[in-house]
């Protein structure tokens, strides 16, 4: 190297640094294909969390609400963690094996296993979904409407809708129905609740060491998690063909669907502390009830809105409660399963759907039905059902053979298991009170039928 170059490489102007810091139109470009992303995923957790806000669950968070008043609000809080733990490894096991749950387990575990778990969740779901239909009568009772014009109108809108759409369009028409929770929320503001106590009970907890406090804190745990929305939600990654590299959106969308649905809680719980526990009626049999005694206490249009919610929440139960039956023994049996394809293309997946709405429905409509044994039954089930299915997605979720990276941590994993534990324990005691109830607590578990 001779002294003029060097001098010139000395002499010469530095070159402007290229700036540390993307512009602002490059954040912004980030952050809107981010959002679009998110979009493109969000369905699955965010509809599953949220439907399982069903008739019966109102009537459960509505008798704790007017029973404890603002006590119980600090369940939220764990709750919203169990819902979450659950549905986030069912997502994963969605994305990363592009199989419904009901299938894997047929594969890794045999058939014997399949059969059981398929005939436990048609004789549950059978249950839920009358539960659902006796949430529409009731519901359209606040507003004069007969259960016998309510209830058939109400399954050929969910049967129609299912069968002669595609799994766009029924997304889209679910999504829009978790947007009518937010009755909710203006019913809670219309009870004029003390928002203090509210706040203060959800981050402070008041326990009461009374047989009726502990059947309630049971009834919150079993009506919060159930095992079809496992089934239901890795089925729906599944079917909307969810990759692995959108599995952070996904697990986005089950966070969303969990806060969501338990911020929903959250309100009914307030609204009926603020207007009838604050009244003295603390004896609420089913979400029917709760609503039409808001309008004396909250107003008419407070008892409106909370009746609306009960018929939204009925409807759209009524829909994916089937669905997710559906899902379950037909992946269980290996036959064609999804709403994208046609009847003749799915033949046994459209008859179940269909023939658990009919069932459903007519048995609602039979006067003087025995809807408690039936409720109680599908409940005891239920409960029975809800073990065996979390040991079951816990093997299979950490098969490193099937999830390769994706299984869970060891920290996640600890939090899984003593979770699931958890569930199991307090279910275990629910199907005990369920059946030998306390006699200072009749029927609190029979979430409120």
């Amino acid at each position: 190297m001779n002294w003029t170059s060097l001098t010139s490489r000395i002499r010469a102007p530095r070159r402007p640094r290229a700036e540390t810091r993307p512009s602002l139109r490059h954040r912004l470009r980030h952050w809107r294909k981010r959002t679009f992303l998110f979009l493109a995923v969000l369905g699955p957790g965010l509809i599953t969390s949220n439907v399982d806000n069903d008739p019966g669950g109102i009537a459960t968070y509505s008798q704790s609400g007017a029973r404890f008043g603002y006590s119980l609000l600090w369940t939220m809080i764990p709750l919203t963690l169990l819902l979450y733990i659950g549905e986030e490894m069912c997502a994963r096991m969605g994305v990363v094996t592009g199989k419904g749950l009901s299938d894997l387990t047929r594969e890794e575990f045999g058939f014997r296993w399949t059969f059981f778990i398929m005939l436990a969740g048609l004789l549950v779901d059978l249950g839920n979904t009358t539960a659902e239909f006796a949430g529409v009568a009731m519901g359209m009772g606040i507003f004069g409407i007969s259960k016998y014009i309510a209830v058939p109108v109400a399954a050929l809108v969910v049967w129609v809708l299912v069968v002669r759409g595609t799994y766009g369009i029924v997304e889209k028409v679910f999504l829009v129905g978790c947007g009518f929770y937010v009755s909710y929320i203006f019913s809670a503001v219309m009870a004029k609740p003390d928002w203090a106590l509210a706040v203060r009970r959800t981050f402070v907890p008041e326990i009461h060491f009374s047989g009726g406090y502990l059947v309630m804190l049971i009834g919150l745990v079993g009506t919060t998690v159930a095992p079809w929305q496992f089934f239901y939600l890795q089925a729906s990654e599944v079917e909307k063909k969810v990759s692995q590299r959108q599995y952070r959106h996904a697990r986005m969308d089950v966070l969303l669907g969990s806060v969501t649905s338990m911020a929903i809680v959250f309100f009914i719980i307030v609204c009926t502390a603020a207007t009838l526990n604050r009244h003295g009626v603390t004896n609420i049999t089913d979400a029917g009830q709760a609503a039409a005694a808001l309008a004396p206490l909250a107003g008419r249009w407070a008892s409106w809105l909370f009746a609306f919610g009960l018929i939204n929440a009925a409807i759209f139960s009524a829909s994916v409660l089937p669905l997710s039956t559906a899902h379950v023994i037909c992946e269980g049996l290996g036959f064609e399963a999804g709403i994208d394809r046609k009847v003749s293309e799915a033949p046994i997946f459209y008859g179940l759907y269909t023939g658990l709405i009919v069932v459903g429905g007519a048995i609602v409509l039979i006067p003087k039905a025995p809807l408690i044994k039936i409720l109680l039954f599908s409940q005891v089930a239920n409960g029975v059902w809800l073990p065996i299915v979390l040991i079951f997605m816990l093997l299979l979720i950490n098969r490193r053979d099937l999830m390769g990276r994706m299984t869970n941590g060891r920290l996640f994993n600890w939090i899984a298991w003593t979770s699931s534990i958890v569930m199991i324990l307090v279910t275990l005691v629910w199907i005990y009170m369920s059946i030998f109830p306390p006699a200072a607590s009749p029927g609190l578990l029979l979430r409120g039928f």
